[in-house]
């Protein structure tokens, strides 16, 4: 992925060029568009370098959660976390995720979503089998070539892959996970110009055998019952005859960890986990979450911070008081893309109460969280319109997804780098904010001056 010097000019229309030139032939995602722009998100150094620090503070929650998960399961912390964790999970993936050899393995690429706010970021998902990789070394590699301070640089997301799987791998992808496939496969033939033929390989899940080749799972732990090779993938991962990663964990792929992260019986053992100033820095991030456990509650108890009794008082609130989002937690065809996402603000009163009691019902085979809602602050950004032919401008709400890779032989103390941010950019009065055909997509670059 060598920087192309071939274009003399900054126009913007010169730059749209450049963009639809480069597209693979196919496009990069399968039956997905987006809008091109000119101009990538321009990011202060003071951002950047919050961004930055802040997949090294992940990745030791994600260390610190994998650590708690296994005391629940040991009787050192209390049981009830690990049964919010394994349920409505197959007790196959639940003895693979407690393995003793994998005792430490935790996914070695973690990508939040964040919503880009007036006071700052909040976290609304931490994503371990996150899509975008390919599209955002795409972005990243021509924008190199009339932007100089990409942050990652033109060959980053290629080099931060190769960090956590050296020796190469096969990149396993399921049917469910087909959109995803035409990105992956443009990013392998660019790992492969920069680390040697077929190093790194795109394969059917569904046909997958797997030998001694390392294995990146581009599955969700869910779909794995109509995978016939993954009981093999997991056992051979288990017996360390091979490298996979993301491990067979379902428990660090659940959205509740935010809410566990909040939780109040909790507190000592994150304190044990997580020193002070860390836990500060994660909680300006989190936002507060509840996990939905109709469990009964003492009546002179109150849900912590809703001032209710009972979960159906939530239907009694008032449109300014639904300020509140309710999701899928995890192990669910649900759970990404938005799919199981309720915005209270913006449900008549009885959709709410609806989507609350659907969430009380799946308990506890399907947990939902809930959290509160953070507000994207809104700004303008020029994106080519089609109708036109010309440059326009639109207000938009970002969400930043940065990729940071979790490289070395000690999973526990990995070392972490940020290799490329993507920006999805929405329509200002959209309050959903994920991948669309009326969504510019833009690497972010470092601010000049």
């Amino acid at each position: 992925m060598s920087q192309n010097n071939g274009i003399k000019n900054n126009l913007p229309g010169e730059r749209i060029d450049a963009l639809r030139t480069s597209l693979p032939q196919g496009g990069l995602f399968a039956n997905k568009q987006w809008l091109l722009s000119p101009k990538p998100l321009a990011l202060s150094p003071k951002t950047v370098e919050k961004l930055e620090r802040l997949g090294h503070q992940l990745a030791v929650f994600q260390s610190a959660a994998n650590t708690l998960y296994r005391q629940s399961v040991r009787g050192k912390a209390p049981a009830w976390l690990a049964g919010y964790l394994d349920a409505g999970k197959p007790q196959a993936l639940i003895d693979y995720a407690r393995h003793p050899a994998l005792r430490e393995e935790v996914p070695r690429i973690l990508r939040p979503d964040l919503i880009w706010g007036e006071e700052g970021f909040a976290i609304t998902e931490l994503d371990s089998v996150p899509g975008g990789i390919g599209l955002t070394a795409w972005l990243n590699q021509v924008f190199s070539t009339f932007e100089p301070s990409l942050v990652g640089g033109v060959d980053g997301m290629a080099q931060g892959f190769h960090s956590i799987l050296p020796d190469g791998a096969d990149i396993v992808i399921s049917r469910e996970s087909a959109d995803y496939r035409p990105e992956m496969e443009w990013f392998s033939l660019q790992l492969n110009k920069l680390y040697g033929d077929d190093a790194y390989l795109v394969c059917d899940a569904e046909n997958y055998k797997p030998g001694r080749r390392s294995v990146y799972r581009f599955f969700e732990l869910f779909d794995h019952k109509n995978i016939p090779s993954a009981n093999a993938l997991f056992k051979a991962a288990a017996e360390e005859k091979i490298k996979l990663t993301p491990p067979c964990k379902a428990y660090l792929e659940e959205k509740m960890w935010m809410a566990l992260f909040w939780s109040r019986p909790l507190r000592d053992f994150w304190g044990a986990q997580l020193r002070e100033t860390l836990r500060q820095r994660l909680a300006d991030f989190f936002p507060f979450s509840w996990i939905l456990d109709p469990s009964p509650i003492p009546h002179h108890a109150e849900l912590p911070r809703l001032g209710i009794t009972d979960w159906r008082q939530l239907g009694e609130f008032s449109q300014k008081e639904r300020a509140l989002v309710l999701k899928v937690s995890g192990f669910s065809e649900l759970a990404w893309g938005s799919r199981s996402v309720r915005i209270g603000e913006d449900l008549p009163a009885d959709r709410w109460q609806q989507a609350v009691e659907r969430a009380l019902e799946d308990f506890p085979a399907q947990p939902w969280i809930m959290q509160e809602f953070k507000r994207a602050r809104v700004f303008n950004h020029p994106f080519w319109d089609e109708s036109t032919g010309k440059i326009q401008e639109m207000p938009v709400r970002a969400l930043l997804r940065p990729y940071y890779f979790l490289s070395g032989e000690n999973p526990a103390k990995p070392k972490v780098k940020l290799c490329g941010i993507l920006a999805t950019l929405v329509p200002s009065d959209k309050k959903i904010i994920h991948g669309m055909s009326d969504a510019i997509l833009v690497p972010c670059t470092l601010e000049s001056g």
